[in-house]
């Protein structure tokens, strides 16, 4: 063992103890959290607009600031990228992170000078708590790869601008840089495939042993590292490759389709960065669920997702919260966001530690009947029976068919793209839907009471969603394929790909 594995065991089990005492304070720490925000940012234009000389607890709080998303709190975001300062958070941003939208295309989510540190130590926690926890240190004496969009920053009114991931490229501790690829040449490059194939180039022959990026992306990574390699499986390209770090999405689908091209399990670490802050890491390979940020210049809130589009949803703090229930996320931050939906749902699996997962997103869902289908219930039931057949799943989108050919019912329709086909297709789809049904009674219901015909699974040609990416100019980088639409937007578009 090398003298930074060494050093990083020391630094790990002292990081442990401060967790701890996180982790048993977590409801006072969100307390402290709340005061020291409204506090600072009593002198801002959003402090002087929303009275926050007067709030003195929770429940003023509410009274005072609204729910909003970014369509909504974008007059005042549109200040703060005009340059104006003290608008949102005292003074002008360190950074803009530029964000694909829908509505709102474009979106730029301000970092401060105080939560930009957030950021880094959140993903330098997570390492620790691994080593701490496993005792497995060697990946630091070794290369690390982070796949992440280009470091080049742009100015818009005196401020860095970029993509979060490039951001955080420029804070990378520099006891990282020397074992840290890409190269910042090869980082720059902004096509996604010209990138790929160059950082394969520069690591291929390279002592790789931690990776860390959004799961789809390393597969495209990990596929074209055994291209070049003569069909070699990861494992023996990089024989001492021991930790995937991952985020952005649920890692579960790809988990086998990963494993067989690594070509065997591997210890994993699941974050939940976003550009709007660091939310959660995975403290535990023994436990289930991320471990909640409490004391990082987050607030949170928490609606119970089924509540969400209701005139006056109930609005929770983290004392409050029950187990196993959906709510959706909603931000206070050191970077001046103020009843921010982030647009996730999260459910917590436990209490003592504040532990969440990661359940979907509050506009990735169907009800195009009254269903509410959201992502947890269908990546539980296409990976429950993909595991049973032993079917190999790289991807999938679902979206409803509400205008079936004459003589059918309307249904869900499934566009799969396999690595390994089910033998009976039929068979497959239907315990498909048992699955769902289970897991979702008003789906039951419609399928019980035939409103709705069993869904239908349309298998995809080879390398569909990279192809559908590309098209859309979305190829790479931070980039994800919605897993659930309530429209036929997508559906319609992966039409031409149905095998």
């Amino acid at each position: 063992m090398g003298l930074k594995a060494s050093l990083s065991k020391v630094f790990a089990a002292l990081v442990n103890r401060q967790l701890n005492r996180i982790r048993s304070n977590a409801v006072a720490l969100q307390q402290k959290t709340f005061t020291n925000l409204v506090d600072a940012a009593i002198p801002t234009a959003f402090g002087k607009d929303h009275d926050f000389i007067s709030i003195n607890n929770y429940e003023d709080f509410k009274k005072n600031v609204p729910l909003r998303d970014y369509e909504d709190l974008r007059p005042y975001i549109d200040r703060v990228v005009n340059g104006e300062e003290d608008v949102m958070w005292p003074g002008k941003p360190a950074y803009l992170a530029k964000t694909s939208g829908t509505t709102s295309g474009v979106k730029y989510i301000p970092i401060s000078k105080e939560s930009m540190p957030e950021h880094i130590k959140a993903a330098r926690n997570a390492l620790l708590s691994y080593i701490h926890e496993t005792g497995k240190a060697d990946f630091v004496d070794g290369k690390m790869i982070f796949l992440q969009g280009s470091p080049v920053l742009s100015e818009n009114a005196g401020i860095n601008t970029g993509r979060l991931s490039g951001i955080v490229a420029h804070h990378v501790p520099a006891y990282l840089q020397k074992n840290r690829l890409p190269s910042y040449q090869t980082n720059c490059i902004e096509d996604w495939e010209e990138k790929i194939d160059a950082i394969v180039n520069e690591t291929v022959n390279e002592d790789m042993r931690l990776i860390s990026g959004i799961p789809p992306w390393c597969q495209m990574y990990f596929d074209r590292l055994s291209a070049v390699s003569g069909g070699k499986k990861i494992k023996d390209i990089f024989p001492n490759f021991k930790l995937f770090v991952h985020g952005g999405v649920n890692y579960e689908p790809y988990r086998s389709r990963m494993e067989e091209v690594i070509g065997t399990k591997i210890d994993s670490i699941e974050t939940y960065p976003a550009s709007e802050g660091f939310i959660a890491f995975q403290d535990s390979q023994k436990e289930k669920g991320l471990l909640l940020m409490v004391n990082a210049g987050i607030f949170y809130e928490f609606i119970p997702s089924d509540e969400y589009y209701n005139e006056n949803p109930t609005r929770i703090n983290l004392k409050d919260v029950e187990l196993d229930k959906n709510y959706a996320l909603i931000l206070n931050t050191s970077a001046g966001l103020w009843g921010y939906s982030i647009g996730d749902t999260v459910k917590f699996v436990s209490k003592n530690p504040y532990r969440i997962v990661v359940t979907g997103r509050i506009k990735h869902y169907i009800s195009a009947f009254g269903e509410h289908v959201i992502g947890e219930e269908v990546e539980h039931a296409l990976m429950s029976v993909a595991a049973k057949h032993g079917v190999d799943v790289i991807e999938f989108t679902v979206a409803p068919q509400v205008t079936p050919d004459a003589g059918q019912l309307p249904y869900h329709e499934w566009f799969i793209e396999f690595g390994k086909e089910p033998q009976d297709m039929a068979t497959f789809a239907a315990e498909v839907d048992k699955a769902l049904q289970q897991k979702n009674i008003y789906y039951f219901d419609l399928i019980e009471g035939n409103i709705l015909q069993p869904l239908i699974v349309r298998s995809l040609k080879k390398d569909t969603f990279i192809n559908y990416m590309r098209g859309q100019g979305k190829l790479g980088g931070q980039n994800k394929v919605p897993r659930l639409s309530n429209d036929r937007k997508i559906a319609d578009g992966l039409k031409v790909f149905v095998n």
